[in-house]
């Protein structure tokens, strides 16, 4: 079935996300049972890319879910000494993954850069941010995220990855 165009926010009215599976079962989970009542309490924004056409709920190809966040300087790897000391807001990219049967279509890809421009979007629009911090789920992502080659690495742990917004608002 063809895809719509662009990501729009999770309406689980319109949105069949029980049957969303990326192979991943947090990710599974999340998007079935957390994201939309996350969104409802403030907590975080989903935004599903879904097929189009078709009657009833449609499928949902891909997501990624944004929230906010706030690290030290110090957690920075690129310090910047002009920051202050106290906690700084930051965009939390929580959660992203595709279907599995659109693995292989650059979707994974797509998300990404989506989310990143989304997150630019925001702070340009007034939330403020100095940049994007991402929590990764597996060693798989990891490389996926090492690919794309735009992340620094945050504090000393491998699995956490910094972008300044300044990079995502290139993009």
């Amino acid at each position: 079935m063809p895809l719509a165009q662009s990501f729009v926010a999770l309406d689980p009215a319109l949105h069949h996300v029980k049957g969303f599976d990326c192979g991943k079962e947090a990710c599974n989970r999340f998007l079935g049972r957390f994201a939309a009542r996350h969104a409802r309490l403030g907590v975080s924004s989903t935004w599903v890319l879904a097929e189009t056409g078709g009657k009833g709920k449609v499928p949902v190809a891909a997501f990624f879910t944004l929230a906010g966040h706030t690290v030290t300087r110090e957690d920075i790897s690129t310090q910047q000494q002009s920051l202050p000391r106290f906690q700084l807001p930051v965009v939390l990219l929580a959660q992203l993954a595709v279907c599995k049967s659109y693995a292989g279509r650059g979707l994974g890809e797509k998300t990404l850069i989506t989310a990143l421009r989304k997150a630019a979007e925001l702070t340009d629009k007034g939330l403020p941010a100095i940049g994007i911090v991402l929590d990764v789920l597996d060693k798989d992502a990891l490389g996926f995220y090492e690919h794309f080659g735009a992340f620094e690495s945050f504090s000393d742990n491998p699995m956490r990855l910094f972008m300044p917004i300044g990079v995502a608002r290139q993009l």
